[in-house]
């Protein structure tokens, strides 16, 4: 990743891929565009899909520049405010007219879910018999909603959710060129708070670097910025768990509450967390590839923890639970405090 924009655009914006080599995650895909442009088999129609913040657009637009259109010749629409048939006999009508100065037009769509049932038959009129200098990329979270008739005149390409690794290295590089200097921990606070998205992860950072004094960032100042749980908190959870502590988790739970803590969030670090501390139960062999997912203090505690009877595959399971019901539940917190009655309560 390379600057591009200047320092006072966003970051995600700033550092966001220009080239092949600066994809992060994503070989999969890569490695077959570059060879389909080497091979000259560049096909009339892209279907990029996956969550968001994996780099689709970006690699629609180096996909363009690979293949020698200039700026002036990629159009890209949000189908999510260009959803009606208008909007796409508009582009059916410009597709027609040759490029300016490039050997094709790309237009890359994206959020194309969004398009009416009405706007996708009439873009596929354009799908089945393209002008010959036209290359459609559309780029979708929810390729589900995008017809069948439309994905079969596409080559589809999947883009995975990067890893907490590949985030947590972007993320320090990308604050180490802005003159920052980010630790372990908090770059793997970041990783698994933006869910697998390159956008996320930034825009927390991003913030986080708007209000630190010192250019040296911890995880505290990341729970601060971005509201996760304070650390201490979601250790002494973790202890009450393990040790089946039931009035003691209940207690870190009401804290948690009382210091409007998002709950999900709560969990979700209490899964990554328990989940080290039994794969170190279970086998400890390997404790010096996990102390990368772990500052000093954490690993000699998950260390400890994993000796205790609450560290068992039922525990995970019944936090997983939680985590699922959490997005429904009426009182956000309740599935958490059902996790811990079970798990203290089990024999």
């Amino acid at each position: 990743m390379k600057a591009k924009e200047g320092r006072h655009g966003t970051l995600y914006r700033t550092y966001r891929p220009g080239a092949w080599g600066e994809v992060r995650g994503q070989e999969h895909v890569v490695r077959v565009l570059e060879a389909s442009i080497k091979n000259k088999k560049i096909a009339h129609a892209y279907l990029f899909s996956g969550g968001r913040g994996t780099g689709k657009t970006s690699v629609a637009r180096i996909l363009a520049r690979e293949i020698g259109v200039t700026p002036n010749d990629i159009y890209e629409i949000d189908a999510a405010s260009n959803t009606g048939v208008e909007d796409i006999r508009e582009l059916r009508e410009g597709a027609h007219v040759m490029p300016l100065e490039s050997p094709y037009k790309v237009y890359i769509v994206d959020e194309a879910h969004m398009l009416s049932r009405n706007a996708w038959n009439a873009f596929l009129k354009t799908l089945e018999e393209p002008p010959a200098h036209v290359i459609f990329i559309l780029a979708t979270t929810e390729r589900d909603k995008v017809p069948e008739t439309v994905q079969s005149r596409c080559e589809i390409y999947t883009f995975k959710k990067p890893t907490r690794e590949i985030l947590s290295q972007a993320i320090t590089e990308v604050a180490k060129k802005e003159g920052y200097t980010l630790d372990r921990p908090a770059s793997e606070l970041i990783a698994l708070l933006a869910e697998g998205s390159f956008r996320d992860a930034l825009g927390i950072l991003q913030k986080v670097l708007a209000v630190s004094k010192d250019k040296k960032i911890d995880a505290g100042e990341v729970e601060l910025v971005s509201g996760a749980p304070r650390a201490e908190l979601v250790r002494d959870l973790l202890s009450a768990l393990a040790k089946k502590d039931a009035p003691a988790a209940i207690s870190a739970i009401q804290i948690s509450i009382a210091e409007n803590m998002d709950p999900r969030v709560l969990v979700k670090l209490l899964i990554h967390r328990m989940r080290i501390v039994l794969l170190l139960r279970l086998a400890p062999d390997f404790a010096a590839l996990l102390a990368n997912e772990f500052g000093e203090a954490d690993m000699e505690l998950a260390k400890k923890l994993s000796k205790e009877p609450g560290v068992n595959s039922n525990t995970l399971r019944a936090l997983l639970e939680a985590y699922a019901q959490m997005a429904y539940a009426a009182v956000p917190h309740l599935p958490l405090e059902l996790a811990v009655v079970d798990i203290c309560q089990s024999t």
